[in-house]
């Protein structure tokens, strides 16, 4: 039975996806266009005999060699699940008439890193997951890639790659966890996170913390909400390089095992048809992407991993691109982090195919846009409703959104020049006024939070964490989340030129830039002094005169390295501004 798609919440209304590999053709000589390199001629015995050893045959020399980029570990709940999907993969591939080689590539958990010093590490494997796949396609000359993820950094990662690369390739999303349950509602590991803020303030008690820590991540796959690893793979199916449902299946449902199987059928078609990378990755790809992540309220990490993947495959795209489209583009989805659903809950209403449509009604995301298929978005979203089900509130009507604007302001003033990101979903009026908190780290800043010492009005800064100073960017999952089991989340801002986890949500402004390890101002600001966010302004700023600015940068001094060798000492050295990507390979010449 071919994978079916479910198109309402509450309405088992399948649609069967084409499948039929005996009907294709075999591929031929001239798609292993790059793998000849190691492939053919007398002076290629020696490569022969080895690629013999990993299973060649005589007849297999002339198949194109398909890399399968399989980020399967035990590390992670994200990625546990993700080898039988390489191993479906690799089955369909050969029958397909490629030659699959596996290879495998890394992942760290943010969810199990977050708040420790092994955070510093997580936008670093970006670039290393980048790198990997790169080194190994190029390295032994593969003529395409089907990359597997599951955990956040996979997606741009592999994007990265991919992009760099320009061969025949396609993403394949490992799958989203489902929710746990207690009490009658939906655990996510987010739910673990703000359980530290309610006991710490005293709203629950000890047998609650750990009925939620033992039930909020039931089996594998990646974190439920609309958080950083389904937001990608949501953008990453609005541009094309996945299939279309793909982003929001769960990963232990066998319409997963399908997915990934019909992918490699995609892909080698697109071998066959020479369809690339930077076909699919164009200027309106991106801003599909971008209004897809705006209605569907998703992780303000997508600016920074959209910018970076649009620096590798040479797309112009700004930090106020993505301000110039949330003008335009509603929430439609009620999804946590502020809201109630999950991803899985997006996916029987109709998944990103539907608000796809939604948007294309209203002359919002390009219908002539390349995918994967070889078919336009429009041709693809042909058969889809262009309502959701009255039967579901998931997805709301274009009439009754959740919000009237895209939820990710970007804000600009004498505290981000380059720009700041706002996430404003979950906030009754995104604007305040307030006394700075200083802190020079996040573990500071959680320390006071738990401590009781915040109160309502303040506008907390936690800096040196940026991609240089941190280095990394970390995430503040933990206090923000701290933040909102404590009851302050409409009542207290917070600034950071580190990152938020997409399950982050309130009154926070990450990606500041610059950032204070090189120069920027909020490095300047002194505790007490008066701070204005106001997303409505788009504004960030502090309440001083450039005079006293100027004044206070007089005595600044950049702080000395935190790391002199290793991979996070090669990072703060190379990273650029978290303001286009905090990419590690800009203006290498």
């Amino acid at each position: 039975m071919g994978l079916q798609r479910v198109t309402t919440l509450q309405k088992n209304v399948v649609e069967p996806l084409e499948h039929n590999p005996q009907a294709t053709e075999e591929l031929s000589m001239s798609d292993n266009v790059r793998s000849q390199a190691i492939t053919q001629g007398t002076q290629r015995t020696p490569n022969r005999a080895m690629l013999r050893a990993v299973g060649f045959g005589d007849q297999d020399f002339t198949k194109p060699i398909v890399g399968i980029a399989n980020g399967y570990s035990t590390i992670t709940p994200c990625n546990m699940g993700i080898n039988s999907l390489a191993l479906r993969a690799e089955t369909a591939l050969k029958q397909a008439g490629a030659m699959p080689q596996m290879f495998g590539t890394i992942t760290v958990s943010d969810g199990i890193s977050m708040g420790t010093e092994g955070m510093k590490y997580s936008l670093v494997s970006r670039e290393v997951i980048a790198d990997s796949i790169e080194t190994a396609c190029n390295a032994q000359s593969m003529d395409a890639v089907l990359a597997i993820g599951g955990c956040d950094k996979n997606m741009p990662g592999a994007m990265i790659a991919i992009s760099r690369m320009n061969i025949p390739a396609i993403f394949v999303y490992g799958g989203t966890i489902k929710p746990g349950h207690y009490n009658g509602k939906d655990l996510t590991v987010v739910s673990a996170f703000e359980a530290v803020g309610q006991y710490s303030a005293g709203k629950i008690d000890d047998t609650e913390l750990i009925e939620v820590e033992r039930r909020s991540c039931p089996g594998a796959g990646s974190c439920g909400g609309m958080y950083t690893a389904n937001t990608m793979s949501s953008a990453i199916e609005a541009m094309g390089m996945s299939l279309m449902y793909s982003s929001t299946m769960a990963a232990e449902d066998e319409e997963k095992a399908e997915s990934t199987e019909k992918s490699a059928y995609v892909l080698r078609d697109a071998i066959k048809n020479r369809i690339l990378p930077r076909q699919i990755l164009t200027r309106k790809a991106f801003e599909n992407a971008i209004a897809v992540i705006m209605a569907v309220g998703g992780s303000t990490n997508s600016v920074l991993h959209l910018l970076a993947i649009a620096n590798a495959i040479g797309v112009e795209l700004t930090i106020d691109d993505f301000e110039v489209i949330r003008a335009k583009v509603p929430v439609l989805c009620d999804l946590k982090p502020s809201g109630r659903y999950v991803a899985i809950d997006l996916h029987k209403a109709g998944g990103i195919p539907l608000i796809m449509k939604m948007l294309l009604e209203k002359g919002l995301i390009h219908g002539d846009a390349l995918t994967i298929t070889g078919k336009t978005v429009a041709e693809q979203l042909a058969n889809v409703p262009s309502e959701p089900s009255p039967d579901q509130d998931v997805i709301r009507p274009w009439n009754n959104p959740m919000y009237a604007q895209g939820h990710l302001a970007i804000l600009k003033g004498n505290l981000a020049t380059e720009g700041a990101v706002a996430k404003i979903t979950g906030v009754k009026n995104p604007v305040i006024t307030g006394p700075a908190r200083v802190f020079e780290s996040e573990e500071e800043c959680l320390d006071a939070i738990l401590a009781g010492k915040i109160s309502a009005g303040d506008v907390i800064v936690i800096r040196y964490e940026g991609p240089k100073g941190g280095p990394g960017m970390r995430e503040m999952l933990a206090p923000t989340s701290a933040i909102i089991g404590a009851g302050l989340g409409d009542k207290v801002g917070l600034i950071t030129d580190g990152r938020f986890s997409g399950g982050t949500y309130g009154m926070v402004v990450g990606h500041v830039a610059p950032e204070a390890a090189v120069g920027g101002n909020i490095g300047l600001v002194q505790e007490g002094d008066s701070i204005t966010i106001d997303a409505h302004q788009r504004l960030l700023q502090v309440n001083i005169s450039d005079e006293e600015l100027a004044q206070r940068r007089q005595t600044w001094q950049a702080p000395k390295p935190r790391y002199t060798k290793g991979v996070l000492a090669k990072y703060a050295k190379l990273v650029s501004s978290s303001s286009i990507g905090a990419v590690t390979d800009l203006n290498l010449s």
